[in-house]
């Protein structure tokens, strides 16, 4: 079998925050990593929140982003799209835009390791609208980062952002959502009309609506698909059950990624080991991920022929 992390991949939903390493987590004197599935979503949240909080200072941000790339390189990720929860980290700290200045310097320091980064910024479903212009106001003044969207429980609705939806395409800002991860398809309608999104963070629940799977194929939006953290968060039971397989076959465009919750190579090696994927299998999903990415077209070339070199010589 050829080796996964060989094969050049593009990374689009990792959590920045929940992708630190559990030493360094350790040393910034955060929780230890849990074992087992959360009981529920909060319990997840509350977790990360506790994790977050222990991020104080421009050398912390600097790190967890440095060595985020570092860890990507080796999975063979040579691009990846981090989601960042920037304004929320302003506001606590006092200083809104320390900590997104010293996450970009970190991931500008991680391309000695041969990967190229561009920023998402996120914003929980549950806070106000005032933080969510504040994100926008932030993904506007640089130039790495490239998009925002919302995140969070989904029982809360994205509707009452769409003002800043709106705004943000005009302006030619990328809205990438999470929906269809704990509720139904009407997460996903709502992500894809009033948030105008061109990718959805999850989706798994649009199996759940046979027409809706028609109209996300028919228009080609992209799912960023999490099997290990769905199951981790409780809304798969296990892996086996995980409707990635079935997302593929009936013409989804699927990208694998991790949420932050476990490595990418990981989670091709379960594509593989559990799904039944084979090395052509695992080559489409890198090169769908490369082209589903908002990389230059230079950055997606190189990550899609570089698959195809991988599917013909393992190299």
């Amino acid at each position: 079998m050829r080796d996964i992390t060989l094969l050049p991949k593009a990374h689009l939903h990792v959590h920045l925050e929940s992708a630190i390493r559990p030493q360094t987590i350790a040393e910034l004197g955060g929780p230890p990593e849990p074992q087992g599935p959360f009981d529920d979503f909060r319990a997840f949240a509350d977790q990360r929140a506790q994790v977050r909080d222990r991020l104080r200072t421009p050398g912390h941000f600097r790190r967890i982003a440095r060595e985020f790339c570092q860890d990507e390189a080796a999975q063979g990720t040579r691009y990846a799209e981090v989601t960042f929860t920037a304004a929320a980290h302003g506001e606590r700290l006092g200083q809104a835009e320390m900590p997104l200045e010293a996450v970009l310097e970190g991931l500008e320091e991680g391309r000695r390791y041969g990967i190229e980064c561009r920023l998402l910024l996120d914003h929980s479903r549950r806070r106000p609208i005032e933080r969510l212009w504040r994100t926008l106001k932030l993904a506007t003044r640089y130039d790495e980062v490239i998009g925002i969207g919302v995140a969070g429980d989904e029982s809360h609705p994205l509707t009452p952002f769409a003002d800043v939806f709106d705004v943000a395409r005009e302006a030619g800002v990328h809205l990438v959502h999470h929906a269809g991860e704990s509720a139904g398809p009407e997460s996903i309608r709502e992500a894809l009309t009033a948030g105008h999104a061109e990718r959805l963070g999850h989706g798994i629940r649009v199996m759940d609506d046979p027409d809706l799977v028609a109209e996300v194929a028919a228009a080609k939006i992209p799912l960023e698909v999490c099997p290990t953290s769905n199951v981790l968060l409780g809304l798969v039971g296990d892996l086996s059950a995980h409707p990635l397989p079935r997302m593929v076959a009936a013409g989804l465009t699927v990208t694998l990624n991790t949420d932050g919750e476990t490595t990418l190579a990981g989670e091709y090696e379960v594509a593989r080991s559990v799904f039944g994927f084979d090395d052509a299998a695992l080559a489409a999903l890198a090169i769908a991920s490369a082209r589903a990415s908002f990389a230059s077209e230079q950055v997606k070339r190189e990550i899609v022929e570089g698959a195809e070199r991988w599917l013909s010589t393992g190299l």
